[in-house]
Parts: structure tokens; sequence; C-alpha cells
């Protein structure tokens, strides 16, 4: 049965408990060149991650790929692998992480003490060690986005993440599934409540093009409409579903090119004023092909439009 990303990462979150606590003086060494980056989310590939994380990196760096995105930090591992292993593991294959998911709840934030657990601070850690440059949230807990006040009141969080963040050289984000196009607060649509209480200095964005199409979100207008937001994007391109898609609508993933995204023009104006310089391409559903075997065609996409 397919797990929906969606699914696993509610679990996920309820599963993030326990640390392990590193030396918090390790430099944070991870150079940035170029215009872009272009990545692979590892959700992609989970499978084969969860039987073979090592094999399966070295085939995506056979393949050409430099950087990957996780989405897999549980108990202070990344993919069963404490986060010095795991950066060892990267690095011996040419591969870095620019940048990883991991869901921040409002558990992780003590308002009485005004100031995050020892937990998240630990994440943000461990994703210095690793050599991430972004701290992406890819989830918003149901409870917070039920009456506007919650929902302004955990963005407020997002801000002070980003501050967190910042002392240890890092950016925090967040990524959008399809709710927040789907539903509105106040009036508004919660993405445009979430766009407008987070501070772009401290919040970046990662744009899905995928998730939100089946809730009537459009990269193009979305990008049109909040220019220079989008420092990250997750690039997907989707097709009518012959059951139930990834967001539980009609919709689900496939190779790049093959569906009914103008994914060349969308990242094309995202590149020119969307401010992305981080491209990550991620695929959920195959198709009867394998997810391996999809994330190469993908990446020969993203080569011939030129990424």
């Amino acid at each position: 049965m397919k797990l929906s990303r969606r699914k696993f990462i509610k679990n996920s979150s309820f599963t993030m408990a326990g640390t392990m606590f590193l030396p918090k003086d390790i430099l944070h060494s991870f150079s940035f060149k170029g215009s872009h980056i272009l990545g692979l989310q590892l959700y992609s590939v989970r499978d084969d991650m969860k039987t073979d994380p090592a094999g399966t990196l070295k085939k995506l760096a056979d393949m050409g790929y430099k950087n990957v995105e996780h989405a897999n930090y549980i108990n202070g591992k990344f993919y069963g692998y404490a986060p010095l292993e795991f950066k060892k593991l990267l690095d011996g294959l040419g591969l870095k992480m620019p940048s990883g998911h991991t869901v921040m709840n409002a558990s992780d934030y003590d308002v009485s003490k005004n100031d995050f657990t020892d937990k998240w601070k630990q994440t943000i850690e461990d994703a210095k060690t690793l050599g991430q440059k972004y701290v992406i949230s890819p989830w918003l807990d149901e409870n917070l986005r039920k009456n506007y006040d919650d929902l302004v009141g955990f963005l407020d969080v997002f801000n002070k993440c980003g501050e967190l963040c910042q002392k240890s050289g890092l950016k925090f984000g967040y990524h959008n599934h399809d709710f927040e196009f789907r539903y509105s607060l106040n009036g508004k649509k919660i993405y445009d409540i979430i766009l407008e209480k987070t501070d772009p200095k401290l919040v970046i964005q990662q744009l899905d093009l995928g998730n939100m199409y089946g809730a009537g979100g459009r990269g193009l207008d979305v990008i049109k409409q909040y220019p220079g937001r989008f420092e990250s994007m997750h690039v997907k391109d989707e097709i009518k579903s012959s059951g139930k898609g990834e967001m539980g609508d009609e919709y689900e993933s496939t190779v790049l090119g093959k569906g009914i995204l103008p994914v060349k023009e969308v990242i094309d104006l995202a590149k020119k004023i969307g401010g992305t310089t981080e491209f990550i391409i991620e695929q959920e559903s195959y198709q009867g092909k394998t997810p391996l075997d999809c994330a190469k065609e993908d990446l020969a996409a993203m080569k011939k439009w030129g990424y």
C-alpha cells in the first residue's frame, strides 16, 4: 500500500523523540557555489533508502546528483546514521546535503520559558553538523490552523526559529502541502497568511509545485504574487491519478516533462524573479517504473532545461 508523504510526515513528527548530543563547536563549512543548487529529495527513493541507504546514495551519485535533501531525521539520526557518520558517508560519495525536512511542532517551543526545547536546539545543531544551509519544516499541525489567532501565534514561533537558525549560520524554512491553498481563515488563504506573517529575512519558503495543484495553487501565479520569497523549490510534475493521489485528490507526481504542469516555465520564472537558488526534484509516484529510474529521468530533464 502506498504511503503518502503527508501520512509519512505526520507519523514521523510523532516519533522524533530522543536526541544524540554532540559537541556544539563543530565548524559549519558547507560551501555553496554557482548560481543555483540542483538536488533530489530522498523521499523520492524512500524504500531504497530504508533498505540500503549507502547503496542508494552511491547510485544517485553515479547518476550525477551532487546534492540531496533528507526526509528522515529521527531520534537524532539521519537514516539510522549519527550526524557525523552520515556526513562522512555523503562526503565519501561527493554528495552534499544543503537542506533537510524536519517537522517543527508546537511542543518544540516552551511557551513558559519563551524558548525552544533542548530537543529542537539539538535538531539545529545536527543540521549544522551535517552541513545543511536550510532546516525546513514540511508540516503544520491541524490544531494550529483551525483559527486565525492560533495560526498567527505559531507563525511568530516560525520567526523565532529563524532567529535561532541564524545564530548557527543556517536558515529556517517552511514547505507547503495542499491545505494552505484549500482552506481559509478570516477570509484569507492559509498560505497568504503564512507569507504575510513570516519575516522574509527569518523564514524562507520552499514552494512545492505539485502539492498545491489539486487545491488550485499554480506556481506561476504564486511566484508572481510573492516575487523573491521562494529561495527553495520542490520541482514536480503532475498527472491525473488512476486512484487517490498523494494529497488525497486526483493528481499524482510523474517524471518531469511528462505531466500537465508547465515545469520549465515555472522554474525559469522562479530563477528570474522568485529568488530561487535551490531546486529540489521530488517524485512520489512512479507509474510502474522504479523510483531510481525516475530519479535518473528527472535529472536528465533538468539538465536538458539548463539546470
